[in-house]
């Protein structure tokens, strides 16, 4: 019995290690989430430590980074006079395609 063209077909199946590994690694999006602690830890580096004691990063998306609030005063205080410093900061920081904008709303 020649069991060659049985073998060849499981061999075109075949997948490499690597490949699988780069899927796995993709679809938990663990890039996705060092990005998102990467940010944190750049927020508390960069930003007016009074501005962080009351507004954290929540997330970053499509090159949006998402802060959270805890207070309407602070928003308004941040939104008026320091969204274009806080975020040229964080454009230096990290890079102006991982952040091209900033959304903060209150969370």
């Amino acid at each position: 019995m020649d069991l060659r063209p049985i073998e060849k077909a499981y061999v075109d199946q075949a997948v490499s290690a690597g490949s699988v590994i780069r899927n796995v690694l993709g679809s938990l999006k663990l890039d996705r989430r060092r990005a998102e602690t990467e940010v944190i830890k750049v927020w508390n580096q960069t930003v007016d430590p009074a501005v962080t004691e009351h507004a954290q990063p929540s997330g970053i998306r499509k090159g949006t980074l998402f802060v959270s609030v805890d207070s309407s005063v602070w928003l308004d205080e941040i939104v008026r006079y320091r969204r274009h410093e806080i975020l040229k900061r964080m454009q230096l920081a990290m890079s102006r395609d991982m952040i091209q904008k900033i959304s903060f709303r209150i969370g």
